[in-house]
């Protein structure tokens, strides 16, 4: 059973409407309300905001990139080569032929999405932090990584292939040349990835990389000779180089694109947008820490001060709550992160539940102090010294544990408005789950779901 393709256009368009409103508001210079802009954060959320957009532009290119990975010598350009039809990449059996990532385009047969291959220099060529950088670089880029190996797979290919899953991207394993290696098969090099998996220190990376992810080709078959009898009685003996084998691998890519592709592309760009919100608010906490600090004190203390004051135990609990939903609101405002007052609501519901008695009991104690400054009151504090004391070392108690209480809260708050800044109704991380949970099992992405859910 395959993906309708109505499912895959309802997982584009709502990445796209996602993306379009999570662009809108990052964009705008009243996100932030009244707050002066801050030029250094204007300056630190720069690239943010390009990639944020960036993830928008490569959405509505509708372009599905396919990187190729692998060591020299593998035949990567060779098996791009062969999947477009042409000989475009340079191959030759010097290593390095390839020194920096190329894009080529793909006229597939399918008409929903176009598709560019990325080839890539051999990731033994580049050495240290610089391949490191490639690597992810292009990894964040592809929609579908291809990891080209052959003959036998070594231990650097195997952490190389580890660090690549890592970008929790669909990976298929091509083996190449299999034309020197007639005798290997999928299972086989499955297995010997289990085995390099041993005491690994990746070991469980590749658990979600099944037999079916593996795909034989020989993108470049060795030449083999032709014997030619003449009707003079010669004989003439030329080479010949077969025509290249990658129709599986082909059939393989061109299934994913039907079933998948817009899916696929969806995701990734969610991905890259979650990735960029995250950025954005980790920078805007770090740099408004000063504001924000104020803005938790102020509410402290006049959340201590007007519980301690009131006279009604029940109105403490209300207003208090009131004051709580009310700091989280300036706080998001604050930052400029986009949150509604019920997603404030849902949020103080959250740190409530999550931080266990320590605000239930402020609650409870609120209430349970209130009532009796409430009962002092009615009994006449001013008549009685006793119970003005009693009225006023129970409000100095109440409004003490208020304070704290509302102080702690908004601490928590910073907390869950930088990990929650994408859980919006529209947000990245919802849009993401909301499509996962809609995933065909057999598609590659289900084989990825809990992977990406992260």
């Amino acid at each position: 059973m395959t993906s309708a393709p109505s499912q895959q256009d309802n997982h584009y368009n709502q990445a796209r409407a996602s993306l379009q409103q999570a662009v809108s508001w990052y964009s705008s210079f009243r996100r932030h309300w009244n707050y002066p802009p801050n030029v250094d954060l204007q300056s630190a959320v720069r690239k943010d905001l390009q990639a944020l957009k960036g993830a928008l532009d490569k959405l509505e290119e509708r372009v599905i990139r396919i990187a190729a990975f692998g060591l020299v010598s593998r035949g990567k350009s060779s098996v791009v080569n062969a999947l477009v039809g042409q000989k475009i990449l340079k191959t030759g059996p010097i290593n390095g032929v390839t020194q920096w990532p190329r894009a080529i385009h793909w006229d597939a047969p399918s008409g929903k999405v176009q598709v560019e291959f990325i080839d890539t220099p051999g990731l033994d060529e580049i050495s240290g932090e610089s391949r490191a950088t490639m690597a992810r670089d292009v990894a964040r880029q592809a929609d579908l990584i291809l990891f080209v190996v052959s003959g036998d797979i070594t231990r650097t290919e195997y952490e190389a292939l580890c660090e690549l899953r890592q970008s929790h991207k669909p990976l298929l394993l091509v083996f190449n040349k299999i034309d020197l290696y007639p005798e290997k098969d999928r299972f086989e090099i499955y297995q010997q990835l289990q085995k390099l998996g041993v005491g690994n220190r990746h070991g469980g990376n590749l658990e979600t990389l099944s037999t079916e992810e593996i795909v034989m080709v020989a993108a470049e078959p060795q030449a083999i000779p032709v014997r030619t009898e003449w009707g003079d009685g010669r004989i003439t003996e030329e080479w010949e180089s077969p025509p290249p084998q990658v129709d599986e691998l082909r059939e393989k890519i061109l299934t994913i694109l039907n079933r998948e592709g817009r899916s696929l592309l969806a995701l990734n760009a969610l991905f890259q947008a979650r990735e960029a919100e995250v950025s954005i608010a980790k920078k805007t906490l770090e740099i408004r820490a000063e504001e924000a600090e104020s803005i938790i004190w102020t509410y402290a203390k006049y959340k201590a001060l007007a519980v301690a004051v009131n006279p009604i135990g029940v109105l403490d609990v209300l207003g208090g709550l009131i004051a709580d939903l009310t700091l989280i609101r300036s706080l998001a405002r604050l930052y400029g992160l986009p949150i509604t007052s019920f997603e404030a609501g849902k949020l103080w519901q959250t740190i409530l539940i999550s931080s266990g008695g320590l605000f239930l009991g402020e609650l409870l104690t609120t209430l349970v102090l209130g009532l009796g400054k409430s009962a002092a009151a009615i009994s006449g504090m001013f008549e009685s010294p006793a119970a003005f004391t009693l009225y006023g070392t129970t409000a100095l108690a109440q409004g003490s544990m208020a304070g704290y209480g509302s102080y702690a809260i908004g601490k928590a708050a910073q907390v869950y408005l930088e990990q929650g800044c994408s859980w919006g109704s529209t947000g990245p991380s919802t849009v993401i789950a909301e499509i996962l949970s809609q995933i065909d099992s057999e598609t590659i992405i289900y084989r990825l779901k809990q992977e990406l859910l992260i």
